[in-house]
């Protein structure tokens, strides 16, 4: 089985809201340098259900990269981030949506087993952490420890996956939960251009579904989003990500229901209804979608 992406459940972590804020951090609230958006009194509450139909609705970043390298897809260093870039990113909101980028290159990394790589990697995201004030919720070193090894991947991925949720629950606490939203954009819009790119220089005709269903995620996405359009850095985003928006509404996708599968396990019987989605989507379609992707994706990367 190949190496799991450390932060392989990080769209979980960073939004699951489901732990306590830790109380030694509470106190450090009013110290905090927030959001820009705290500015204008922006804080919408953003409903668990639909934070779970969004997270339910992602493929992961490691999926996403296994699905390339299944394809015998060679590795290139030239997609992902510089995280050296990153050092002269001077607003949080650059800094959060940073931290996305950086988790989704990871799973790329972690799939293709660059370990070298790995470590740089993980020095930017504690760089980051430290200035948005959370690396608290970080054991680097240990993270380090096991994305450079091959042994223990389940404490890996248990040590990430908590690291993100009790980050994302200090956020949200001391009102801050733009932050995780950026977070997530980032994940996702990084994973959709490293598939775009592979798709495009690859001609690979197995992606072009896999891109086409990335719109159910878009639209959830997009609509959370919209909660801070009051917000003048969320503004300058749903434009750029309006024109990436009319093109996925003219994808169509429909679902295919399969028989069911009764599955006992643990004594536990479990039934798995099967689906297929059906993806129509036009070579042209296909290829406005993989140039508006690069166009955002570097825009917001160079700000």
């Amino acid at each position: 089985m190949p190496k799991k992406f450390i932060f392989h459940i990080a769209l979980i972590g960073i939004l699951a809201l489901q732990l306590s804020t830790l109380s030694s951090c509470k106190n450090r609230d009013d110290d905090l340098n927030l959001t820009d958006s705290t500015t204008y009194n922006i804080n919408p509450v953003i409903g668990q259900e639909s934070i779970d139909e969004i997270i339910g609705s992602f493929s992961s970043p490691v999926e996403m990269a296994a699905s390339m390298k299944s394809l015998d897809v060679e590795f290139s260093k030239k997609y992902l981030i510089d995280p050296g870039l990153t050092e002269d990113y001077d607003s949080n909101n650059k800094k959060a949506f940073a931290l996305g980028v950086l988790s989704a290159d990871l799973g790329y990394l972690n799939i293709y087993e660059r370990t070298n790589l790995i470590v740089q990697y993980l020095s930017a995201i504690k760089r980051l952490s430290d200035d948005l004030r959370v690396s608290q919720f970080f054991e680097f070193q240990t993270l380090k420890r096991l994305a450079t090894s091959n042994d223990n991947i389940d404490s890996l991925q248990f040590l990430s996956v908590q690291s993100f949720r009790d980050m994302d629950e200090y956020l949200r606490q001391s009102g801050q939960s733009s932050l995780s939203l950026l977070a997530i954009t980032g994940v996702w819009l990084e994973s959709l251009y490293l598939l775009t790119q592979v798709a495009n220089e690859t001609n690979q005709a197995q992606l072009k579904d896999k891109i086409g269903e990335q719109k159910i995620s878009f639209d959830l996405l997009y609509g959370v989003i919209q909660l801070y359009r009051d917000d003048p850095y969320y503004v300058d985003l749903l434009n750029d990500l309006k024109e990436l928006k009319n093109i996925f509404d003219q994808v169509e996708i429909t679902y295919q229901v399969g028989e069911p599968e009764t599955i006992i396990q643990n004594g536990t019987v479990t039934i798995i209804q099967n689906e297929q989605s059906i993806v129509e989507m036009s070579d042209e379609q296909l290829e406005q979608i993989i140039l508006t992707t690069e166009k955002i994706r570097n825009k917001l990367i160079n700000l």
